[in-house]
Order: structure tokens, then C-alpha cells, then sequence
């Protein structure tokens, strides 16, 4: 289909069963409406005599192993009913050209942008480049393309709109010139790469596999290269439960060495004992050695590996404590998670600015609004700004916003559903 055909198909409700399992039966109208203004836009910048592809790649929120996947440990995470979407077309040459809404458009010929620039670290361009170099080097095919993208997952909101977008590239590839044959997980170690190496941020891997593969997710990294995910049956909606995110809009400014310091410290661990990483180290090696490692790593660096080695535990556990249906159980564990972030991780607010500690207001917040009632809450993602996660009753969570609204600012509560997949060619 070409745009106006694309458009006609989308307002005739050609895919509404596809769009009502996505996003729900409630947000059908607003959707189908914002992937037509998609097409539109899209028609506007590279005009109609296109055959176009419509892709989207959800946002995804951690629920269980705070900063344990870079030292290949494991995590619960969930991809969300918020997402990236792209309309693409794929193209004669080798120029990759694609405008996000209210951002300049990126222009890469990928047959060029080969290796990484430090010129262009923190752009996205270099997303562009590294994404389409990564399957190169995987043995998979690549081409140019155009494409016009919109996402309504909020930038700094620990819903990892950068992996979102990464892995969309990736999306596109596979399906524009692969036939949609590579596997997810696969386009998630690539976005990995591409954001080390082209973007120069080092992260771990949880935030591309969640948003590539979609429900919820049980990942082991300690094969990095070719982790374990499991998928986890349970619907928090049909137990009565939301989740709730609440961004208390802090500044983000400065704060690439807090967010570096987390794993370099628990890597600094590693290192005392001989290994590369904390996975490979054993807790009772690093209780035994305690007194050494206080002298040469630091008091934080060895909270911040108990943190880790516990909060392996705690993943284990709470995986299966939904396979076992033990909701009551699973919101024990995910405040023992927050309180061994905010103990021993140390990741709630930055010690270069302590009189700014909305994470730990909203903490507060949630735990005095949830004492007498069912739920849980922790900090969410990197730390330090950003977001809080609650899980509130259904019946409570229209209140729980309001309270958080009123503190953080309109729209700062997002009420969220978890999606059962992840990227995607939806048309």
C-alpha cells in the first residue's frame, strides 16, 4: 500500500483487533487516529509512491534486578503499553533518513558511517549507523530507508525511549530487507552494541531485550552474549493491579558519572577477586575478603556488590513467586528491592546535589499512601532523577495519581499495562 491506501486501510479498521491487543480496547479510537496523522506525516516528508511498512516497539519498565544486567546478572522486566512507532519505506541507496517527531531529520549513508566517530557519541545518527553496522556484522542483510517516527514514551522516564528507538531501527531492518527472520532477542544484543560502541554510553542489556521481546521477561546474562529469557504467563490486570510510574522531573544534568560509577564500582570488585564481572564472583568470596576490598575499591563499591548478589536473589524469587501466583509475595520482594537500592545501591538521589531528592519524596509518598493497603514500590531504572514505580489496586490508582500529580506536576503518574509484545511489524 502506498500512504493514501495505507490511511484509507488504517480509518476503515483494517488493523483495530491488532491495535486493541496492543494498547486495549479503550485506547482504539486514539490510537487508530495517531497512527493515521503517522502515515500523514510520513507522506508529507518523502511523499505517497511508497510501499510502506508501519513498525512499533514498546517501552518496557524493570521490575525486578536494579543495575544488575551490566555485570551479567538478572532482572524481571516488562515491555508497556507505551511505545515508538515507525512508518518506513525502503529505498535504491544506501542513506538511511529518518525524522522523529519534533527533531531534525538524521541523514546516514550507511555504507560510510562504518565505524564509530566520537564526533557524533550521544546522537542519534550514530544509533543509525551502529544498528545497520551490527547486522552487517552479524551476517544479516541492510539497505536504506526512509521513515517518519512518533513515541509516546516520555524521554528520561526510566521507560528507555533510547532502546526503544534503537531496536526500531533494528525492527525496520529485519523486516524491510530480512524478511523479519531475525530473531528479537538477536536485534536486542545488537542495539547493545550499537549503544556501546557507536552511541559510547556503556549499558547493560536489559532495557533492549524487554522492549524487543515483549510480556514479561526473566533474563540471566551470565552468558552475555547469548542470555536466557524466559517468558512469564501473568496478568496484573485480571489480579485487579495497575502499574503506576511517576516521573518527578529531575535533572538529569551531570549525571553520566553517578550512572557510570554503579557498574565501574561493582566491576572494581570483580577485579579485586580476578574476574570481569560480579556474576562470576561468589558473595561469600567477597564476605571473606571484606577487609581487603574496604582498602582498595571502597565502602560503596562493596555495598553496591551485596546489592547486586541480593538482588539476584530477589529476581529468582519473584519469578517464581508469579509462577506460583503469589502476588502478595512478589510485592514483599519488590520493597526489599527498593530498600536495598536506596540502602546499599545508593542509586535514589546524587550526592552532588542532595537538597534535589524527588525520588525520594515520591518514595515516600508511595509508601505512606500504600501502608494500610495492598502494593509495592521501589525505585525505577538508572536512579539518581527520574522515576518511581508503584503497583497499586486498580481501585486506588485514579487517587494514587492525583497525589502524585498534585506533588509532581500534571501527567507525572503514568498508569500503565503491560503489552505482550514487544517489536513488531504491525502492518
Amino acid at each position: 500500500m502506498n500512504t493514501s491506501e495505507m490511511i484509507g486501510f488504517l480509518q476503515g479498521g483494517g488493523i483495530d483487533a491488532r491495535l486493541v491487543t496492543l494498547y486495549g480496547k479503550k485506547a482504539l479510537p486514539q490510537q487508530r487516529a495517531r497512527y493515521e496523522k503517522a502515515v500523514a506525516a510520513f507522506e508529507g516528508l518523502y511523499g505517497k509512491a511508497h510501499h510502506v511498512r508501519v513498525f512499533s516497539v514498546s517501552g518496557r519498565s524493570e521490575l525486578l534486578g536494579n543495575h544488575t544486567d551490566h555485570n551479567h546478572g538478572c532482572v524481571l522486566a516488562a515491555a508497556v503499553d507505551l511505545d515508538i512507532i515507525a512508518v518506513a519505506a525502503a529505498t535504491n541507496d544506501t542513506v538511511v533518513r529518518v525524522t522523529s517527531e519534533g527533531y531534525p531529520e538524521d541523514v546516514v549513508d550507511i555504507s560510510d558511517f562504518t565505524s564509530p566517530r566520537e564526533a557524533h557519541f550521544s546522537k542519534s545518527d550514530a544509533l543509525i549507523a551502529g544498528m545497520c553496522h551490527g547486522f552487517q556484522k552479524n551476517g544479516h542483510r541492510v539497505g536504506g530507508f526512509v521513515a517518519y517516527t512518533t513515541s509516546n514514551v516520555p524521554k528520561g522516564s526510566g521507560l528507555s525511549s533510547s532502546a526503544a528507538f534503537e531496536v526500531m531501527i533494528g525492527n525496520i531492518q529485519n523486516h524491510l530487507y530480512n524478511n523479519g527472520n531475525v530473531d528479537n532477542k538477536e536485534i536486542a544484543t545488537i542495539a547493545q552494541y550499537a549503544e556501546n560502541v557507536f552511541f559510547g554510553k556503556p549499558c547493560g542489556l536489559m532495557d533492549q531485550m524487554a522492549c524487543a521481546v515483549g510480556g514479561i521477561v526473566a533474563i540471566d546474562f551470565a552468558d552475555a552474549k547469548h542470555p536466557v529469557v524466559e517468558d512469564l504467563t501473568f496478568d496484573l490486570a485480571k489480579r485487579g493491579y495497575v502499574l503506576s510510574i511517576v516521573n518527578t522531573g529531575g535533572n538529569h544534568a551531570d549525571l553520566t558519572p553517578d550512572y557510570a560509577a554503579v557498574p565501574a564500582e561493582m566491576k572494581a570488585v570483580a577485579t579485586a577477586m580476578g574476574k570481569a564481572v560480579l556474576s562470576e564472583v561468589s558473595e561469600q568470596t567477597v564476605i571473606a575478603t571484606l577487609p581487603r576490598l574496604r582498602e582498595s575499591v571502597g565502602d560503596r563499591a562493596v555495598l553496591r556488590a551485596l546489592h547486586f548478589f541480593g538482588e539476584n536473589r530477589r529476581v529468582a524469587a519473584g519469578k517464581a513467586a508469579l509462577a506460583a501466583g503469589d502476588l502478595e509475595l512478589f510485592f514483599e520482594i519488590v520493597r526489599a528491592s527498593g530498600r536495598s537500592s536506596f540502602c546499599y545501591l545508593q542509586n535514589v538521589y546524587t550526592t552532588k546535589n542532595v537538597a534535589e531528592q524527588g525520588l525520594s519524596l515520591a518514595l515516600c509518598l508511595a509508601e505512606r499512601f500504600l501502608e494500610n493497603k495492598e502494593g509495592a514500590w521501589r525505585v525505577h531504572g538508572g536512579g539518581f532523577a527520574g522515576t518511581v514505580q508503584a503497583f497499586t489496586k486498580q481501585d486506588n490508582a485514579e487517587e494514587f495519581a492525583a497525589m502524585m500529580n498534585a506533588v509532581f506536576g500534571k501527567n507525572a503518574c503514568m498508569t500503565l499495562t503491560i503489552r505482550p509484545e514487544g517489536a513488531i511489524a504491525v502492518i
